[in-house]
Parts: structure tokens; C-alpha cells; sequence
């Protein structure tokens, strides 16, 4: 199969390289129309995976593991395969109509540590994705390793680039994608970089994406923030277009607000860390006015299958 990231018939529509190394894909009429099949893609809906932690082993599962302070114990809780959860949520989203013109998974691509053999089967199972015409972004998280990523998806590699940041422009929202690495650093120069493109960006409000958490977790586990997670805030909180930072790596699915942003805590495709937490990804749909965030649960039985969540892009008083 080709691994390509994004398709091949879109790549004449990317617009360069960021200061950083990130790229920008913007989502144009002439995009749209690159294909017959790209027909059925809808640019205002994008699909958000987090977490989804793919082995090099397709049958390995996850048997759960109790941490301090855990009311959960080891045997409670169920044995999940993550190659299995991923697909199916790659069945979900190619099944939608019309279908997400782009796919992001916001780290923890990978189980243990990045290896190019984890990569591979992350590919292998992205496929039907890929086939269906939709576009596949990733975040950098703690387990992954940007480098072997890059060995499999050299188009994700560009001459100046130290981390995997880009942007996504869509016709109601720009989509900023952050590199928080192995240990949820984002440093000084990619906190600019972000400063440097939502000011460069003000005419349409803006969703950041980056895997970690930029508090301490209120949730089931305590994951405490990431270390420059008040410095992200704080330049959030000064841009009013910067309606939400959403996040992996804790495993729960919560929302939180400060003032005009919105935290939206993304579940974990693969597992979860808590016994009844939802795990699955989330079906975004942009207007002028909002971001609607709607729960798919690999178990579509679970109690909140179909929650729902709404970022709301634009000022009530303006």
C-alpha cells in the first residue's frame, strides 16, 4: 500500500512549510473537486482520535492496570484489542455520510515506544481511511517517536522541521496541531511559533490541538499538566479566536471552560483507565457559530454513546 499521509492527489494543494517545519493544508473548492470520490467529503466535519496505541502485535489487549488511590482493581476490568478498536472506528468514520474530509489522531499513535514496527501496523490499519479519500493528520505523544514516524511517512518530514506541527485551514475554523513530545515540553520557540500563527490568523477562530493535558487531571487517574501548560494557557487566554485546546493522554472524555476557551479532554480509542469509561473518537461538525462534538463509543451501547459537546466559535455579543 502506499503510505502517504496526506492522499496523493492533494498534495499539489499544500501550501509550504511553516516556520517550524509544520505544513499547512488548506481545503479549497479546487481540492474538493481533485477527485470523483472526494465528491462525498465534507470539509466542515473532521473525525478526532486520541490514544489509539497500536502494537506491533495485532492481538495483543490491554488487561487493565490499577494504579494508587484506584477504586478500579485489575480484574475488573475488560480486556480491550486496540488493533480491533481502531477498526472499528475506521468503520464508523468511512461509513458516515457524507464522510470527514480529515481525520486527526492526537497522540499516542503507538503502544509502546515509537517503534517503526508499531508504525507499520498503524498504517496498515489507517488504510481503509486513507482509501476512503480522507486526509490523516497525527499528533506527537509521549509513547511515540517522531523520527521512526518520519522513516514510514517521509512527506511528514520537512527540511527545517524539529517537531511535527502544522496547520489545517477549514472553511469555518483553522486547526493548529502541536508537537508535546515525550514529556509534554512544548518549549519556547513552538509556543511563538503558535503565538506567530493565531495572530497571522485572527480572521477565523481557531482549535488547538496537542496530546497533553495543560493542567493536573481532575479525572479518575491524577496525570499531572504538562510542565509549560500555564504558558500555553495564558497565550490562549490573550487570543479571544482561540475557542479550544483539545487533549489526549488521560483516557477520559470531560469538557472544562476558562472564560471564551473550551478544554475538551478526548477519550482513548483503545482502552480506558477507568471501569465504564467510554473509549471511541468524536465526530466534529463546524458552522460559522460552533464546533459540535458528538461521542461514537466503540460499544454503541455504552450510556454515553451519542454525548454531546458544543465550542461555540463565535461571541454571543458580537
Amino acid at each position: 500500500m502506499p503510505i502517504i499521509l496526506p492522499p496523493v492527489a492533494r498534495r499539489q494543494f499544500i501550501k509550504g512549510s511553516l516556520a517550524l517545519g509544520g505544513t499547512t493544508f488548506t481545503a479549497s473548492s479546487s481540492l474538493a473537486k481533485a477527485a470523483d470520490h472526494f465528491a462525498r467529503l465534507d470539509q466542515n466535519r473532521v473525525a478526532l482520535l486520541a490514544d489509539t496505541h497500536i502494537s506491533a502485535d495485532p492481538n495483543l489487549s490491554y488487561p487493565g492496570t490499577k494504579w494508587p488511590g484506584s477504586p478500579v482493581g485489575e480484574d475488573e476490568h475488560e480486556k480491550v484489542n486496540m488493533a480491533q478498536c481502531l477498526t472499528e472506528a475506521a468503520k464508523s468514520v468511512t461509513a458516515l455520510n457524507p464522510r470527514p474530509a480529515h481525520l486527526i489522531v492526537n497522540g499516542d499513535c503507538a503502544m509502546g515506544r515509537g517503534t517503526e514496527a508499531e508504525y507499520k501496523e498503524l498504517l496498515r490499519l489507517l488504510e481503509p481511511i486513507r482509501a476512503a479519500g480522507i486526509t490523516v493528520h497525527v499528533t506527537i505523544g509521549n509513547h511515540d517517536n517522531r523520527e521512526n514516524l518520519w522513516k514510514l511517512i517521509p512527506f511528514l518530514k520537512k527540511e527545517q522541521m524539529g517537531i511535527q506541527a502544522g496547520v489545517i485551514e477549514l472553511p469555518h475554523a483553522n486547526l493548529l496541531l502541536l508537537d508535546s513530545g515525550r514529556k509534554g515540553i512544548l518549549g519556547d520557540k513552538q509556543l511563538n511559533w503558535l503565538a506567530q500563527e493565531l495572530d497571522g490568523r485572527s480572521e477565523k477562530p481557531a482549535l488547538v490541538f496537542g496530546h497533553f493535558n495543560p493542567y493536573p487531571n481532575r479525572g479518575v487517574r491524577p496525570i499531572k499538566g504538562m510542565s509549560d501548560g500555564p504558558s500555553l494557557l495564558t497565550l490562549l487566554a490573550k487570543r479571544k479566536h482561540a475557542r479550544a485546546y483539545l487533549y489526549g493522554h488521560t483516557h477520559e472524555w470531560q469538557q472544562d471552560q476558562r472564560d471564551h476557551l473550551q478544554l475538551i479532554n478526548q477519550p482513548a480509542v483503545s482502552y480506558y483507565f477507568g471501569k465504564g469509561h467510554a473509549h471511541g473518537w468524536l465526530d466534529m461538525k463546524l458552522t460559522e457559530k460552533s464546533a459540535d462534538l458528538e461521542l461514537r463509543c466503540i460499544d454503541p451501547k455504552h450510556l454515553q454513546h451519542g454525548d454531546r459537546r458544543r465550542i461555540v466559535l463565535v461571541d454571543k455579543n458580537k
